[in-house]
């Protein structure tokens, strides 16, 4: 019903680009507006909920592209039933449902923005076996710029500014490591987000600004 009343389909069947376009222009919040939506489960809410089901399935992008969080509320649901999240998404502590909590959403949250910077499942069995797990195989890579600038997503087709994507990098970084200890709140990946947004967003400006004062120049001569 859900997905019929928004009349779209979920991000990783729309190719990823259109959530992903705020490393390359100034348009949406995009990922950062879907972190947002499980920073208020876990930071806001009284009691906090845990989501338990973050994966690209479960984020609906509506006719003008922004994106919408499934499942909200459900957590009960989901551990009455005993429901995985799918091959990929699960933080390795998640054994069985009792074991989740809110640092196994951030988890799962960085898989997704694994998703969009890569354009790969989070599992393939179709791949290498070194490649088949997407967060094995792309950690290791989040740090190097050479490495990282090659496993990206190739219909970005290298519109993208480096320095967004590495800061990018970074957040997903954070977000996927194997200790939930070391993962960060919610509140801290969508300042890191948000963050990013601005500072392309101000890229871009100025990049608009000198563009027309170069033009503007050219008509002295």
């Amino acid at each position: 019903m859900v997905r019929l009343h928004m009349g779209s389909s979920a991000v990783n069947e729309e190719g990823c680009m259109p959530v992903f376009t705020f490393l390359i222009k100034d348009e949406k919040l995009g990922i950062a507006a879907c972190s947002m939506t499980v920073m208020y489960l876990h930071e806001i809410c009284s009691p906090s909920s845990i989501h338990k089901n973050i994966k690209s399935a479960n984020i609906l992008l509506d006719t003008e592209l922004s994106p919408r969080h499934l499942d909200c509320g459900l957590a009960t649901f989901h551990q009455r039933t005993s429901q995985n999240l799918g091959v990929g998404y699960n933080a390795p502590e998640c054994t069985k449902p009792s074991a989740y909590t809110l640092k196994s959403d951030v988890y799962s949250f960085g898989v997704v923005m694994l998703e969009l910077l890569t354009g790969r499942m989070p599992f393939d069995s179709s791949k290498p076996r070194s490649e088949q797990s997407l967060v094995r195989w792309a950690t290791p890579q989040l740090h190097d710029i050479d490495a990282l600038s090659k496993m990206v997503d190739p219909a970005l087709r290298g519109l993208y500014p480096p320095k967004s994507l590495s800061r990018f990098a970074d957040v997903i970084a954070l977000c996927v490591q194997s200790e939930p200890e070391f993962r960060p709140p919610m509140s801290e990946v969508v300042q890191a987000l948000v963050r990013l947004v601005q500072r392309s967003s101000f890229n871009k400006r100025g990049e608009d600004l000198g563009a027309s004062r170069r033009m503007d120049d050219s008509d002295y001569y």
